[in-house]
């Protein structure tokens, strides 16, 4: 367990990175998210099938991580429009709603029911979320495309999530990751192509994005996450990748020249205690209950 929060950990870091470069807009939306996989991919095949690590021991957790990649290629792909048409605040808020939709679905598909505390736990952690934001931004939230985009990037995210952890339970994570890496970069690659966009003509600086996001957000993050998510459960690592949003945050500030402003700090230590909650093990509920048994 202590690994696998390490894992955790170091996953939740890459991934901080994601919103910074995809606010930089040096390329259309769906082709960064193809490029994503597609350097994510080149890396890890050639590794897992000269170590002989790539291993199918049945045919339907096999399909299921094919489906795996093609929804979080889409997730990817919307999320990176939702990004580029509104604003990196308002598109992180929504997509990192999943913990609800990842609660509401293992609640009726997975055998590990969200406990008490994760359901109070999640509310304290999107509060702080909404503190860390601005209420301001909050409230003034424009229902557009790019709003849709937004929470239907949390929803895929959600179906990722649960799918994933079963298919975990069944198969390495290299061959998980290699398998649902290949279906993302040919899902995406199609729906690039469909759409017409580029697959050159970018800067150097648009390349290099390109690199870091296969690289570090996807690659080594996924690796990382997808370690831990075979080993804790599903509601536990979704409401923990809420902590990106304070990192993405501090680096806007250190990158980008964001202000960070004194609710800004409150938020973030509401949503940091917010995600505790979830991981703690005893029921903070059956404590009080406990507690006014003893005093009546």
């Amino acid at each position: 367990m202590k690994k696998a929060k390490v894992a955790l950990a170091l996953g939740v870091l890459c991934i901080s990175i994601f919103p910074i470069l995809v606010k930089l807009n040096l390329t259309p939306g769906v082709i960064s998210a193809f490029y994503r996989m597609a350097v994510a991919t080149v890396c890890i095949l050639p590794y897992v099938l000269l170590t002989k690590q790539f291993k199918i021991t049945a045919k339907k957790p096999f399909y299921l991580a094919m489906l795996c990649g093609v929804i979080f290629g889409l997730d990817v792909a919307v999320w990176n429009i939702a990004i580029q048409e509104s604003t990196a605040t308002q598109a992180t808020l929504l997509t990192n709603l999943s913990p609800v939709w990842v609660g509401v679905g293992a609640f009726f598909f997975l055998k590990d029911k969200p406990t008490n505390n994760f359901w109070f736990g999640t509310v304290i952690a999107i509060i702080g979320m909404v503190m860390l934001v601005g209420f301001k931004t909050f409230v003034a939230l424009d229902f557009n495309l790019a709003f849709c985009f937004a929470v239907l990037s949390g929803m895929l995210y959600a179906v990722y999530m649960l799918l994933s952890k079963d298919i975990l339970n069944q198969i390495n994570v290299l061959t998980f990751m290699t398998t649902s890496l290949v279906a993302s970069t040919i899902f995406l690659g199609v729906l690039s192509y469909a759409i017409n966009e580029p697959f050159t003509g970018f800067s150097n600086a648009g390349w290099l994005v390109l690199l870091l996001q296969g690289l570090v957000c996807q690659l080594l993050a996924w690796l990382l996450i997808s370690y831990a998510t075979k080993h804790m459960r599903a509601t536990r690592v979704s409401v923990s990748l809420l902590g990106q949003a304070i990192l993405a945050s501090f680096l806007a500030w250190l990158f980008l020249d964001e202000a960070i402003s004194t609710q800004m700090v409150v938020g973030g230590l509401v949503l940091l205690f917010g995600i505790r909650i979830t991981f703690y093990q005893k029921s903070i509920f059956a404590k009080k209950r406990v507690l006014k048994r003893k005093l009546s």
